[in-house]
């Protein structure tokens, strides 16, 4: 048989195989993926692709083992999920409240090894551009945020918010754009010296109401 038949015979295998994995583990495992789904996920699918690419050099029933083996893994982590909340907490983590109660909360944030603009990003990808809009946000296992607004309604002010502090370093972008320095800054925020700032995870300046929202690391 020619190499290039057995790479598509193979392929299509290995396609095959990988459907009926998929299937079987149910759409849970496409929806969303958690550390130990997307790691079983790389593993298999890295054994699929080198079964398609394989002329002859392994026999078949090699790479169906090793596959095998990681769909009962996955069988048995959630055999074992359903065992227990302890269980199920060692094994896939719990949800990270990185916002509470309209406050970014420092220490989910470095459990979560997500910074600040990393959570603005995922908001801003739900529709929310200013996080004082925001009453909860929770970082899910599977790496969305999941967010739970001030109002019933999500924000449809047109204008940005300014953002004054990002993880106790001036924006100075921001500043000048107010027209501001950092003396204002630091009247606004009530503090005397630069060095304070380092306390302080994020600074929200409201234009219209002239009011600063503040986070602190030790909230």
């Amino acid at each position: 048989m020619p190499d290039i038949v057995k790479i598509l015979v193979f392929s299509a295998s290995a396609a095959a195989y990988l459907f009926v994995m998929a299937k079987l583990l149910g759409k849970k495992q496409i929806a969303q993926l958690d550390v130990i789904d997307y790691m079983l996920g790389i593993a298999v699918s890295s054994i699929a692709a080198e079964w398609a690419i394989d002329s002859g050099n392994s026999p078949f029933y090699h790479y169906l083992t090793a596959m095998s083996f990681f769909f009962a893994v996955n069988l048995l982590i959630i055999f074992l999920e359903r065992k227990g909340r302890r269980i199920k907490k060692f094994l896939k983590g719990t949800p990270l409240m990185v916002i509470y109660e309209g406050k970014v909360n420092y220490k989910a944030l470095k459990k979560s090894k997500m910074d600040i603009n990393d959570v603005m990003a995922k908001a801003r990808e739900k529709g929310y551009f200013d996080l004082s809009k925001i009453e909860y946000a929770v970082f899910e296992n599977s790496g969305s945020l999941s967010i739970m607004p001030k109002t019933q309604e999500k924000p449809k002010s047109p204008e940005l918010p300014y953002y004054l502090v990002d993880d106790g370093f001036i924006i100075w972008s921001s500043l000048r754009t107010l027209g501001k320095d950092d003396k204002w800054l630091l009247k606004k925020l009530k503090i005397q010296d630069k060095k304070e700032l380092k306390n302080i995870i994020l600074v929200v300046y409201d234009k219209d109401n002239d009011t600063v929202d503040i986070s602190y690391k030790n909230d």
